[in-house]
């Protein structure tokens, strides 16, 4: 039996992130994180691994990582405004957390197919994401926590808005970025990945939202332990495999 060095080395990144997960649920039962910062890390932590974990999926654990910052970080913001029942934000606030999400996606792209398609690619995003801001369509749409998915009409609209923008993005930017041969298809490939990871995260965005206020802390502390036993198992895969002598490549 052989296994991929690069596969394992996905393993044991997956376990150390499970780690620094269960830590902050962790933390959020022992600091009462309730009504303190920890709820803003709990949601950037948790909004990052559910994107970057479908993106990366898809698209390469390098794609995953960036953009799954780059989201963890905006969508924790965003989220934890309208948690509190703050007024819209305006244009300033919205180009940031745009610009931010471009940003992640442009150096994912860069990784997978140079610099020039990913500048391209992060700037039609950043530029996207801002009109969209300006039509109404945000990832606070309809916001309302939850026990359980909740899927919606809006919620639908948005995620066809999002994988034509994306896949109409990509196609420009393959042009852009000189590869006209494949331009179509990788505009195909950008659209439909992220369009599905967002119709497969939406769903569970009101839950997510409806924990990070109101779950017991003792519950989050239980599930922060939990990710940890799980993470740590993980890790321990590339010292199981040289115990019983796996042939890694």
């Amino acid at each position: 039996m052989t296994i991929d060095r690069h596969t394992l080395a996905l393993i044991s990144i997956v376990g150390s992130s499970l780690d620094v997960l269960g830590a902050l649920y962790l933390a959020y039962d022992l600091l009462g994180g309730e009504h303190g910062p920890l709820r803003i890390l709990t949601r950037g932590v948790t909004y990052g691994a559910l994107f970057g974990g479908g993106y990366g999926l898809a698209l390469g654990p390098v794609f995953g990582l960036a953009s799954g910052v780059a989201h963890g970080i905006t969508l924790a913001w965003e989220f934890s405004r309208a948690s509190r029942g703050r007024p819209k934000s305006g244009f300033w606030f919205d180009a940031a957390m745009s610009a931010i999400r471009g940003g992640g996606f442009a150096l994912g792209a860069a990784y997978l197919y140079g610099g020039t398609f990913g500048a391209a690619f992060g700037a039609l995003s950043t530029v996207g994401q801002a009109l969209a801001y300006r039509a109404g369509i945000r990832p606070t749409i309809d916001y309302h926590p939850a026990a359980r998915p909740r899927f919606t009409k809006l919620h639908f609209f948005a995620v066809l808005n999002r994988t034509v923008g994306y896949t109409v993005a990509g196609y420009i930017s393959a042009l852009v970025g000189h590869e006209r041969a494949n331009a179509l298809s990788v505009g195909l490939k950008t659209g439909l990945v992220i369009g599905v990871v967002t119709a497969i995260a939406i769903p569970f965005t009101p839950f997510v939202e409806w924990g990070a206020d109101r779950v017991p802390e003792k519950r989050m502390g239980v599930f922060g332990v939990g990710l940890i036993l799980i993470g740590f198992a993980l890790q321990s895969v590339q010292y199981w495999l040289v115990f019983l002598d796996v042939s890694i490549r």
